[in-house]
């Protein structure tokens, strides 16, 4: 069959990337979209556009009964899932085809056998392809014997379900049980099902996969592999195609075995299988993603083909063209995901409004993003902003345009992992491709903020400056007044800026030369200043540096050689009432309240729980700052709250 209209089960990023393909071959899209993505990019990129009425995942995006009555009221004979959401639902594949929809994507059957970990290595030891040796947990299992045969240290894993969740690694005897145990509970909050297994674990292990590629006439062939090793929780944050660590005949022994894996269950489209690789060389089965990955664009810059393009000819019965039969591997290419989220805090995900969102066009730079200046981050879905992906013809030119790449991206508005990125491209150990998923575990100097005082000053400056040019440019009536008949020309000018929890005052004056800026304990001599609202062209100690300045209310962001600063201008004159009562608790970021522990007029101690807040999967509590009463109470459970809400007020009791 043709597929003339398809309806793209997704959001963000990947929606538009589906879309982008179908319209190159002339195939009209419907998109999906809940109330938070209603003005998003990717509704805008569709021809047509269904609501999914509500905000989180399990009434929208998850609903497959939904997503099906769009596609038959819209006349799509097919739907891409993405991945994510129903991507790997085997029911939802079923229902897809009960509806006469063509599901772009593997059988249900496939999907059904890699669902649980524990069935897909015993499917795959079958098939010949290496695995771990491993047991599933029972009421009869011996953990202390089976621990020692299968060896330590070894690895406490969930069989259903994923990211990092549900795992722990023991290296002996002693709290294994409390290991077993805890994973238990772990996997029955995350997945409903709390089977785990015991297995070997591969220390200082990689992470490489394999694409594969099958159509319904039996075809099934592999496009080599890709470096995943560079990990935070489990997840993937910098990925790469090919592998330093993979020469040609471990490539053949490779993509021997994920083809075997792929015939194995009757694979259809495109898929990944995931191997653990040990420093050794040998190699072990992990699991099948039974959809498109995340990082699907550095096979595709590889190998120069379009994998969305496949799975559609797929879907329509064609089979794998030439292209795919005999493809290779030309050059290298590093795909780095941006992430909206703090990592000195731990990776905590943030929420927020992008103010500016500008990744430069540079050779053999490729941008995947689902954000435009104006988007707003929300606390429902995944927190990655886009995919920044370089090409080169070797691994030392595709790190270096992708440094490059990012660190002269701008993103606005919102704190991300940028910093991170481009410190680990740029890290001699990861340049060397000396790698494996312990890497930044081993390297914490890189999720430091790199931004040291005197840049923060440097930055401070260029905000104030900037400022005071913009209101130079539009002031009415000092402007032809000569210098000498203005009262103290010279006298200092003062600002507090913020920065992160750092409070910054500035003093800055004109001098002979330039100006002469103090920020907090650092002064700055400043020449041959050049100053816009939006950039500033600076001298400081014999060196010029250009700086743009972007102001959105009372938010300042610099970007210059460095790096970002994000400044917060405190008003000069504050308005009455505008700040938080003592005792005040205040939501410390955008969230759900998902439990609320008091009611108002209850006692409470120092630190007990008075609500709780969920942003993008995490909670956070919010405790009483002291022994008192909740004299108020502003929250209820099921409300959205912006970062500073006032949530409650505990009025303190004197001991």
């Amino acid at each position: 069959m043709t597929i003339s209209k398809l309806l793209v089960a997704n959001r963000g990023e990947i929606a538009l990337r589906v879309m982008r393909t179908a319209r190159e071959m002339d195939v009209a899209t419907v998109a999906v979209f809940s109330d938070p993505d209603a003005d998003a990019p990717f509704v805008h990129a569709a021809d047509e556009a269904v609501a999914l009425p509500g905000s989180s995942p399990a009434d929208t995006y998850l609903r497959g009964d939904l997503v099906i009555a769009a596609a038959l009221a819209t006349g799509a004979q097919a739907v891409h899932p993405g991945y994510g959401f129903l991507s790997e639902n085997a029911g939802f594949a079923r229902d897809c085809a009960a509806a006469g929809l063509v599901f772009v994507g593997p059988t249900p059957e496939a999907i059904d056998a890699m669902g649980s970990k524990t069935a897909a290595k015993e499917l795959m030891a079958a098939a010949g392809v290496p695995v771990l040796p491993g047991v599933v947990v029972d009421e009869g299992t011996d953990l202390v014997a089976e621990a020692a045969r299968i060896g330590y240290p070894v690895l406490v894993k969930a069989a259903f379900g994923g990211g990092g969740r549900g795992m722990r690694i023991v290296a002996g005897p002693d709290g294994l049980t409390d290991a077993v145990d805890s994973a238990r509970r772990e996997a029955v909050s995350a997945f409903g099902d709390g089977t785990v297994f015991l297995e070997r674990y591969v220390e200082r292990p990689r992470h490489v996969e394999v694409q594969v590629v099958g159509d319904t006439h039996g075809t099934v062939v592999h496009l080599f592999e890709r470096e995943c090793s560079i990990q935070r929780r489990y997840q993937k944050v910098l990925e790469e195609a090919p592998s330093p660590a993979v020469d040609d005949a471990l490539r053949a022994q490779l993509g021997k075995a994920a083809v075997a894996a792929a015939q194995a269950i009757g694979y259809v489209g495109a898929g990944t299988v995931e191997f653990v690789l040990a420093p050794d060389g040998d190699f072990f089965f992990l699991e099948v993603n039974t959809r498109l990955q995340v990082e699907h664009p550095v096979t595709e810059l590889v190998t120069g083909l379009d994998l969305v393009r496949v799975q559609l000819q797929v879907a329509e019965g064609l089979p794998l063209p030439p292209e795919v039969l005999d493809a290779r591997v030309t050059g290298h290419a590093i795909e780095a995901r941006l992430n909206a989220e703090d990592v000195p805090a731990g990776y905590l995900p943030v929420t927020g409004t992008v103010h500016r969102f500008a990744v430069p066009a540079l050779p053999g730079v490729r941008v995947d993003s689902g954000v435009a200046d104006g988007s707003v981050v929300g606390v429902h879905y995944d927190s990655m902003l886009a995919k920044v992906v370089a090409h080169g013809a070797t691994r030392d030119e595709a790190c270096r345009r992708l440094a490059r790449a990012l660190a002269e991206t701008r993103v606005h508005g919102i704190v991300t992992n940028r910093d991170l990125l481009v410190a680990v491209l740029r890290e001699p150990e990861f340049r060397a491709g000396e790698i494996d998923t312990g890497y930044l575990g081993r390297h914490p100097e890189l999720t430091s903020p790199v931004l040291d005082a005197e840049v923060t000053a440097l930055h401070a400056a260029a905000a104030v400056l900037a400022d005071a040019a913009g209101r130079r440019a539009t002031a009415r009536v000092q402007r032809p007044v000569p210098s000498g008949w203005r009262n103290v020309p010279s006298g200092d000018q003062v600002a507090v800026l913020t920065h992160g929890d750092d409070e910054l005052e500035v003093r800055y004056r004109r001098t002979r030369d330039g100006w002469r800026v103090r920020v907090g304990d650092t002064a700055l001599d400043v020449g041959a200043v050049q100053a816009t609202a939006d950039r500033v062209l600076l001298t400081v100690g014999g060196v010029r540096r250009s700086l743009a300045v972007h102001r959105v209310g009372e938010e300042v962001f610099v970007d210059g050689p460095a790096g970002s600063t994000a400044f917060t201008e405190e008003p000069r004159f504050p308005v009455p009432g505008s700040q938080a009562g003592e005792g005040s608790l205040l939501a410390p970021m955008p969230g759900t309240v998902v439990r609320v522990a008091v009611a108002e007029g209850d006692t409470v101690t120092a630190g007990q729980t008075v609500l709780v807040l969920e942003a993008m999967k995490m909670e956070h509590v919010v405790a009483a700052p002291t022994d008192g009463v909740v004299g108020e109470l502003h929250a209820t459970v099921g409300q959205t709250v912006d970062t500073g809400a006032v949530l409650a007020v505990v009025t303190a009791v004197e001991a």
